[in-house]
């Protein structure tokens, strides 16, 4: 906006005979600026303010409560129907203002970025071409806040053992977890309660004391409390699924890990560019060092040899070495049985 003593100087000297071009090269404005100030003969132009829009709260609420609370269609009802011109940010404002509609929730809790502070376990899925096949599968991401490595990896589906075997290979290959692993309000570690209420299943709790960590659980509707997984998966839809093809579960696997463990944790990230790789390596000093053994999880089961010296396990049969025909228990891991 131009000044009212500059304006009353450019009328000035217009009446002493100065050009339109040497005013503006000497204002250090534009001719056609200097035209318009000339032609307002210097004044500030008053500029009349559009009356507040006043409509009745009865109508306002029986209007929202008919188009089932979707201010989009209460807005093309008082426009079109009403006659009513009125803006459509002025119209949400005031369904605010009437207590008719709520804000979006806003952020969650803030925790300082420590070292060591903690890890976040998330899943996603996705519908993705295996070989000739679109399918769907699961994605579980691993995610160290301060250092930002991950780990990643893809299942058919995600039970409460595959979430442990996931943990499992994940922190060994790392060798350090962090003090806690947050979560969402998920049966898979949880029995009962959610947020800060909420009460983790013994089973995953003494799963977890073996790598030690425990399960704390995010307030509900707080997803973004673990907003660093939420944006590994986003990075997972963007930058690991575009021009890569699949052969297979285990081909995609494969590909999960180098992506995750060599490309992405030696790339530098966000506006930091910090590394990762380096991070961590500053971080480990900060975490729990894993012991030099922990005994993978596996899940029981007891079987009958039939006749012919074989016993079924998840659909697939296994032969049983031997003429006895006797009852067999089989140690299911992630990726191999184990039968006695």
């Amino acid at each position: 906006m131009i000044a009212p003593n500059k304006r009353k100087a450019i009328f000035l000297l217009h009446q002493e005979g100065m050009g339109l071009r040497e005013i503006a090269r000497n204002m250090h404005i534009s001719p056609t600026t200097v035209m318009g100030i000339i032609a307002q003969e210097g004044e500030v132009p008053q500029t009349a303010r559009k009356g507040k829009i006043e409509i009745d709260s009865a109508l306002l609420a029986k209007l929202y409560e008919t188009c089932q609370g979707r201010a989009q269609r209460v807005y093309e009802k008082l426009t079109e129907e009403k006659g009513i011109d009125i803006a459509y940010s002025t119209l949400t404002r005031m369904l605010r203002e009437e207590g008719l509609s709520h804000q979006k929730t806003g952020r969650c809790q803030q925790v300082p970025d420590e070292p060591g502070g903690e890890i976040q376990h998330d899943t996603s899925p996705y519908r993705v071409r295996l070989g000739e096949k679109t399918v769907l599968i699961q994605g579980s991401l691993l995610y160290f806040r301060y250092c930002k490595i991950r780990y990643l990896k893809f299942y058919r589906s995600f039970t409460r053992f595959q979430m442990k075997c996931f943990l499992h290979e994940a922190l060994v290959y790392w060798g350090y977890a962090a003090g806690i692993c947050i979560i969402d309000n998920t049966n898979l570690a949880r029995l009962r309660g959610t947020g800060k209420n909420a009460v983790i299943a013994p089973e995953m709790e003494r799963f977890a004391r073996q790598y030690r960590f425990k399960f704390v659980c995010h307030e509900k509707g707080h997803a973004n409390r673990k907003a660093g997984n939420e944006r590994g998966f986003y990075t997972v839809e963007t930058n690991f699924f575009p021009g890569r093809s699949f052969l297979n579960l285990e081909d995609m696997n494969h590909q999960a890990f180098i992506w995750a463990t060599k490309r992405s944790a030696n790339r530098p990230t966000g506006k930091t560019r910090l590394i990762p790789s380096v991070t961590f390596e500053f971080e480990k000093p900060y975490l729990n060092k894993l012991p030099p053994y922990i005994e993978p999880p596996y899940l029981i089961h007891k079987r009958k040899t039939d006749q012919y010296g074989y016993a079924s396990v998840n659909g697939n049969y296994y032969f049983i070495p031997g003429t006895r025909r006797h009852d067999v228990k089989v140690l299911q891991y992630a990726d191999h049985l184990k039968i006695y």
